[in-house]
């Protein structure tokens, strides 16, 4: 019997079989991935990357959906189910550097910007990641500075990723239909930030704390942090907002703060 979806869980399930199709040929399962599903949900993009690969991880919070797809797969090939909620799961469980990881997956919205954090912190364990997420997120990921959607999320994540938004997805894809719109989105880990950043846990603090006060001067909200000489060392303008200041401007204000 197929049980009724927890809304405490944020599930959509996607329904649309062409949307189905796209994200399986976008992701381009192969059977030596070490592929991990977040939030298999019914099965809709489990099956065909499993029937493509033969064997499957995938991580699930929801007991009796991760009991009703295991079912479903039991004869279309080898499902591995970690059932547990993803923000806490330690994917070196799963992934070595000699053998990495690929992602991919429905996120649930609640959760999404906690979950891109925490998938932070596993950064050389994975090869790519493929999301689908709502849309106004996946604008916030891939936007550049001086663009209203620029924030603490842009910058963190493009300084260790690659991102492209691949395709936009309606409501009318899932069922329930969600209020939002979606968008999928490829993320593959680079260095070519990440090796420039002397210490990344002052980077990361000071992107938090200008993004605090963003409707301010970077001079005022960093006003605690760095001098003004600190902000001409790095190219920034006293009078810029958070959202105007690239990556790299990041950088060299937060390597100075490192030494």
């Amino acid at each position: 019997m197929t049980r009724p979806l927890r809304k405490r869980f944020g599930q959509h399930l996607l329904s649309n079989p062409n949307t189905i199709y796209s994200i399986v040929k976008v992701i381009r399962p192969k059977t030596d991935d070490l592929l991990v599903e977040i939030g298999p949900g019914r099965g809709a993009i489990t099956i065909p990357i499993l029937k493509n690969i033969g064997t499957l991880h995938a991580i699930e919070i929801d007991r009796d959906i991760a009991k009703d797809v295991t079912e479903q797969c039991e004869n279309i090939g080898n499902l591995i189910i970690h059932q547990g909620d993803v923000l806490n799961f330690d994917f070196n469980q799963l992934a070595t550097q000699s053998k990495p990881i690929r992602l991919f997956g429905n996120l649930p919205y609640n959760i999404s910007t906690p979950l891109l954090f925490h998938l932070l912190k596993f950064s050389e364990l994975i090869i790519d990641m493929h999301f689908m997420l709502q849309k106004e997120v996946v604008d916030r990921i891939t936007a550049s500075a001086g663009d209203s959607n620029y924030s603490r999320l842009s910058i963190m994540i493009q300084s260790s990723y690659q991102v492209e938004s691949l395709f936009d997805i309606s409501p009318n894809d899932f069922t329930p239909p969600p209020k939002v719109n979606s968008s999928f989105m490829r993320l593959i880990p680079t260095d070519e930030y990440k090796a420039q950043i002397k210490d990344h846990s002052t980077f990361s603090k000071l992107v938090e704390t200008a993004f605090q006060q963003r409707r301010k001067t970077i001079k005022n909200s960093l006003s605690n942090v760095v001098t003004e000489e600190q902000l001409i060392n790095a190219n920034i303008k006293a009078s810029q907002r958070p959202q105007e200041i690239s990556i790299p401007q990041y950088i060299k204000l937060s390597n100075q703060l490192a030494k």
